[in-house]
């Protein structure tokens, strides 16, 4: 018995390529600005090393620089970081010529978005271009980083994004708006 693909109803669908396009260059610029914007204020709020306690220690606001990618990997290497998160934009846009899903394209802009949100940081920040460090705040469970890694609003864009493009993916729903279904029949197995 082999799994017939047949289209079925819409899943998401948009009209074109424009409007999926419209979805995920809007999911990106909301994420870069909030981004920018959260950096900045953990910028001029925890500058004198403070800690903010929220929700009964279940969030921190704790300043930190990283040079890495997550878990402080690859310390040192930013400029490598820089390239990929180039390579992954410039990929997602060529990628969404075929795509007709808003929740496709929600996805690959919150992917896309958190990756140029850490750009920005990398390209304008110290100690300079292509090197420079990430601007992290938000630390859960305990100050520092100490049981989670600290992170931000890009990374947490960046991990929802592949999160929903996975369970897309897993869902079989096609990036063309439509969704793959097994035709054989209930007694088959």
């Amino acid at each position: 018995m082999t799994l017939q693909e047949a289209p079925t109803r819409s899943a998401g669908r948009v009209r074109s390529a424009r409007a999926a396009y419209l979805v995920l260059l809007s999911a990106a610029a909301i994420i870069i600005g909030l981004d920018q914007w959260t950096k900045q204020l953990a910028l001029d709020g925890l500058a004198d090393s403070s800690t903010v306690r929220l929700l009964g220690g279940l969030i921190y606001l704790d300043l930190a620089f990283n040079s890495g990618a997550a878990f402080s990997f690859g310390t040192g290497f930013a400029w490598i970081f820089t390239i990929i998160a180039i390579v992954i934009s410039a990929g997602i846009l060529w990628f969404t010529r075929q795509v007709r899903s808003w929740p496709w394209a929600l996805a690959l802009g919150l992917i896309m978005g958190g990756a140029q949100g850490n750009l920005v940081d990398r390209l304008f920040r110290e100690p300079g271009p292509f090197r420079g460090h990430v601007v992290d705040f938000i630390s859960v469970f305990a100050p520092a980083g100490e049981r989670f890694p600290i992170f931000n609003i890009a990374d947490s864009a960046l991990t929802v994004g592949v999160v929903l493009a996975i369970a897309l993916e897993l869902l079989a729903f096609r990036r063309d708006g439509t969704r793959v279904v097994d035709q054989r029949p209930s007694g088959d197995a």
